[in-house]
């Protein structure tokens, strides 16, 4: 699929995130999580959200499917756009209309999305009849066949999630998540409590069914060889915004942003000479208390005074490709 230049107007975006801003608030202790955050998914769209843990991308996918914490998570700028149109003005029921049917979500642990007291065809069922006005009998049908296509057999249908493997939960996840064929689905670390074999059968199975049912894929995770695997697109996130973003070709062999650099080197190589794993040094940005200027640069080797007071302007290192860094490239906006 042809990739869409950085520097297009997003008027066919299929989901377009403007300045998003989060932040955790209890105990008097405010933690900013997300910070003026852009991303734009067009349709049919593998796109990568990779950063350390603290980063910022769970919040960022909660929040699309308005899911952050009552009374602690909150929206505090930007909006958030699903075919143009504010998913933050909506009303619950409106929202609750959207999630499983038009955006769904698979999660890390599939035993915190799937209830412990239905069998897993029930809980299918439910979500069809749900969205798609089925009955009971069509419901269940359509379970049977989701379940067949990530490879659970239907008799399996009346069992309960305590009584399938970790690996075998996940199909269960990710077909609950497709069974209404929704235009995005957004992955979060799916394939973090998986030995690797499994996780290789996850990945291959969830770009098969994405080419099937040409939704669109945010793919969350810390794993480039994961984002290599299945996106077009990787935004790098650091500090709860994007640093870097582009296809996956350019931001893998021509990395900008020091941070990207860092991951890219800290992963291990299968040829060549044996060498000690490069590491970033020190800790991932504390959202409770963020660096002025560059939010990187605490870590930052090639950090300039500039870098401690100023933020960071965008530049495009060409259309398919920009960065956020006050040292990289010529071509500011």
């Amino acid at each position: 699929m042809q990739s869409k230049k950085v520097s297009d107007i997003d008027m066919d975006a299929l989901l377009n995130i403007k300045d998003l801003s989060v932040e955790f608030r209890t105990g008097g202790i405010i933690a900013k999580a997300v910070n003026d955050l852009k991303l734009t998914i067009y349709k049919g769209q593998a796109v990568g959200l990779v950063g350390e843990s603290g980063a910022g991308k769970t919040t960022t996918a909660l929040s699309i499917l308005g899911l952050l914490p009552e009374r602690v998570g909150f929206i505090t700028n930007g909006d958030i756009e699903y075919h143009g149109k504010s998913l933050l003005d909506l009303k619950e029921r409106e929202l609750s209309n959207i999630r499983g049917s038009k955006i769904s979500m698979v999660f890390a642990n599939p035993l915190t999305s799937l209830n412990p007291v239905f069998t897993i065809g029930h809980q299918i069922s439910m979500v069809l009849r749900k969205h798609k006005q089925l009955s009971e009998t069509d419901a269940k049908k359509h379970a049977a066949e989701i379940l067949n296509l990530v490879g659970i057999p239907a008799y399996r249908m009346d069992d309960y999630p305590h009584q399938f493997s970790g690996g075998m939960r996940q199909r269960v996840g990710i077909a609950a998540a497709l069974v209404c064929s929704p235009e995005l689905l957004i992955a979060d670390e799916p394939t973090t409590a998986l030995d690797v074999t499994i996780q290789a059968q996850i990945l291959v199975l969830m770009r098969n069914l994405q080419k099937e049912f040409s939704s669109s894929l945010l793919m969350i995770t810390h794993n480039l060889g994961i984002i290599a695997e299945l996106c077009q697109m990787v935004a790098v996130m650091y500090g709860g915004d994007i640093v870097e973003f582009g296809t996956v070709k350019e931001v893998f062999q021509n990395p900008q942003h020091p941070y990207t650099t860092g991951l890219l080197h800290a992963i291990p190589k299968l040829t060549g000479k044996r060498e000690r794993l490069a590491s970033i040094p020190g800790l991932v940005a504390n959202a409770r208390k963020l660096p002025s200027g560059c939010k990187f640069h605490p870590r930052c080797t090639n950090c300039s005074e500039d870098c401690k007071t100023q933020r960071p302007v965008k530049v495009i290192i060409n259309e398919n490709h920009y960065v956020y860094c006050l040292k990289c490239g010529t071509s500011h906006v």
